[in-house]
C-alpha cells in the first residue's frame, strides 16, 4: 500500500479543524453523541497521522497501530505527577494527553479508528 503524504497531511489538518469545531458546536448534538464525538475525531486524526508517517502500512496494520496509540494515551491518564499534569494543564497538552481515564473514551477511540479505516477502505475500493 502506498499513500500520498500530501493528501493525508491535508486530511490530518482538516480533521484537527473538525475536532476543534465539534467542541464549539456541541450544543447541536445530544449528550450521547457529544460523549464520543470529539474523541472519535481525535482517534481519526491519530489514524491519519499513522497513515502519514507509515504510508506503506496496510489498512489493518494502520488501524492496529492507531488503536494501540489511542489506548496508550488513555491509559497514561491514570498517571498523575506534577510534571505531566502541568503539561495537561496547557491547551495543547490537554488536547493531546487528556485529563482522566474514561471507558467511554476507549469506545470513542475504537469507533474513530474503525470509521477512519472503513472510510479509507471504501475510498480505495471505489478508486480501483
Amino acid at each position: 500500500m502506498n499513500r500520498n503524504r500530501i493528501i493525508y497531511a491535508l486530511l490530518f489538518l482538516l480533521t484537527i479543524g473538525l475536532g476543534l469545531v465539534s467542541r464549539k458546536i456541541n450544543y447541536l448534538f445530544p449528550d450521547y453523541i457529544n460523549l464520543v464525538l470529539g474523541d472519535a475525531i481525535w482517534a481519526m486524526m491519530i489514524y491519519l497521522g499513522v497513515c502519514l508517517i507509515f504510508c506503506k502500512l496496510t489498512i489493518i496494520h494502520t488501524a492496529l497501530v492507531s488503536i494501540f496509540l489511542c489506548y496508550l494515551v488513555e491509559i497514561s491518564q491514570l498517571y498523575h505527577e506534577p510534571w505531566v499534569d502541568g503539561i495537561r494543564n496547557t491547551t495543547l497538552g490537554g488536547l493531546v494527553l487528556g485529563f482522566g481515564f474514561l471507558w467511554s473514551d476507549i469506545l470513542a477511540y475504537s469507533i474513530g479508528v474503525f470509521s477512519a479505516a472503513l472510510l479509507e477502505y471504501l475510498v480505495r475500493k471505489r478508486a480501483k
